[in-house]
């Protein structure tokens, strides 16, 4: 089972239906498998085959949706990279996914190229570049010119291959790359696709980043399907809630950052939305007041998804939310989830243990780690570090979420992303970063930070400004920038000496968190 075929099928038996709305674009399934097909050829004709690795570094684009499914009828990977990387990011990722080329933007190019000097991995002529042109980049639009329509040579795939390699973090010194198959793919498409209650007519309107796991939710299940697919550049609430009217969607994925701004529109209402069978919350808890709040304008239509791009997922269903309004849901047939203590034997119903499951989307291993596979998947289950209960329904509860790992606008954030970039400074003696409550964006990151003992401080307010800005300038990503710096005489710690982040959070969580100068992902 793998992805190959998919679009040429949909393209010879719905090839007048409409697949893919972009901007302007409105694109049959024939005139969208067209498109894919040339940059198959494309790409091939660079000298590129079946396993190598293909980096983006892309906004939403057109092109980039293009790329998922010329890869998956190639047998290129697809390795996905957040535009709002850093060059020394984007260094490490490319080196370490072993990248041979790269899909770049005009905003992301300088970045990519300054990235790629030295890696002779990607020659110059896979460097290519979508909408626009730029020196020392292919043209996107040259690289498919005059390409052959048709469907490529058989790359004689099955579903262990890879289709693409997703990062867990933005960039650490020790990038987590999940490596998920074509079989893993064609299991998002077919079992979300059922949990969801999808059909060849649902309209799929997304304007969350494309290169995040969660996108694929929805995104597998439409083209499996032959159903429309509607992508955003990005997330504009009025935008947004005027293409749900103008198009009839049907269903939407989104983070609580998004859930929260469609809710504070007045426009928001069940005449204008009223298409909408699915409104799924994931990536992040989504508060329960927001929840009631969209079930109360909306009535029957919230799902919210827990889970690890590892693989494995709950679902609470549109119909089970009512009665159980708290829970993340129940696994979907052929998921096991089980709550174990720490030798792993099953907690009772109701005591609180790490949440662990194992699935038929499970990755394949992180990418040249099996160190730290071992570490996750153990005796067949993913480990997921998060806190958790069952109650007497089998219905599933977070508690805690995984270690300390912030989420800020549906966005993993690292916190040692960024203890460890602080630790350079010379004031620096330790330090602490945690998330703190934020009404745009979820959470922020705050460093809390005990000063050197010869660090000469006058001001206080002052050297914690200097700090953060410190830090703001060296981290990988904007998504991690502190909102804040508090500097404190000490840590409050346990016996063992560890420090106890969650005092600090319950101490700074009122600390307004400015994060305007970020984009959303």
């Amino acid at each position: 089972m793998h992805l190959g075929g998919l679009i040429e099928r949909q393209a010879r038996y719905r090839g007048d239906h409409l697949a893919v709305v972009f901007g302007d674009e409105r694109l049959t399934y024939r005139a969208f498998a067209r498109r894919v097909h040339r940059l198959a050829h494309g790409l091939l004709g660079l000298g590129l085959a079946k396993g190598d690795k293909i980096a983006s570094v892309m906004p939403n684009a057109l092109e980039l949706l293009t790329l998922y499914w010329a890869a998956a009828e190639t047998g290129l990977v697809v390795v996905p990279m957040s535009p709002l990387l850093s060059e020394r990011g984007l260094s490490g990722l490319l080196a370490a996914s072993d990248s041979r080329a790269v899909l770049a933007h005009p905003r992301t190019a300088d970045a990519v190229a300054a990235a790629l000097e030295g890696n002779g991995a990607v020659a110059p002529e896979r460097r290519i570049i979508a909408c626009g042109r730029k020196d020392g980049f292919t043209a996107y639009d040259d690289l498919v010119s005059g390409a052959a329509d048709t469907p490529p040579p058989d790359p004689d795939l099955t579903g262990e291959d890879l289709f693409n390699i997703v990062y867990s973090s933005g960039t650490t010194g020790e990038p987590k790359g999940i490596m998920l198959s074509h079989f893993v793919r064609t299991q998002y498409a077919a079992l979300f696709g059922a949990s969801f209650r999808m059909r060849p007519e649902s309209v799929v309107l997304h304007a969350g980043a494309i290169i995040f796991n969660g996108a694929f939710i929805s995104l597998m299940p439409s083209f499996f399907l032959g159903g429309t697919y509607v992508l955003q550049e990005t997330f504009e609430p009025e935008a947004f809630i005027a293409a749900i009217e103008r198009e009839r969607a049907t269903h939407i994925v989104l983070v609580p950052t998004q859930i929260a701004a469609l809710l504070a529109s007045p426009d928001f209402t069940g005449e204008r939305v009223g298409s909408l069978e699915m409104v799924q919350s994931l990536g992040a808890p989504l508060p329960l007041e927001h929840k009631r709040r969209l079930d109360e304008r909306l009535p029957g239509r919230f799902y919210e998804l827990y889970g690890l791009t590892e693989g494995f997922m709950v679902i609470l269903d549109k119909h089970d939310f009512p009665r159980k309004p708290g829970s993340v849901g129940t696994p979907p047939p052929f998921f096991e989830v089980r709550v174990v203590d720490e030798q792993g034997h099953d907690k009772p119903v109701g005591e609180i243990g790490e949440i662990i499951g194992r699935s038929p989307i499970m990755m394949s291993g992180y990418y040249k780690r099996p160190d730290l596979t071992a570490e996750t998947v153990r005796k067949g289950w993913i480990h997921s570090g998060d806190l958790g209960y069952l109650d007497e329904d089998g219905f599933l509860y977070l508690v805690d979420r995984k270690k300390d790992m912030i989420i800020s606008g549906g966005v993993n954030v690292y916190p040692r992303d960024i203890e460890e970039v602080a630790a350079r400074h010379p004031m620096v003696q330790e330090v602490a970063v945690f998330g703190v409550p934020h009404a745009k964006w979820g959470e922020s990151p705050v460093a809390a930070i005990v000063p050197a003992p010869d660090a000469e401080i006058a001001d206080r307010d002052a050297a914690a400004a200097e700090i953060a800005a410190w830090i703001n300038e060296r981290v990988a990503a904007r998504f991690q920038k502190v909102a804040r710096v508090v500097l404190l005489d000490a840590f409050p710690r346990n016996a063992a000496g560890k420090i106890l982040k969650r005092e600090l959070r319950e101490a700074y969580r009122d600390v307004a968190a400015d994060r305007e100068d970020r984009e959303t992902a």
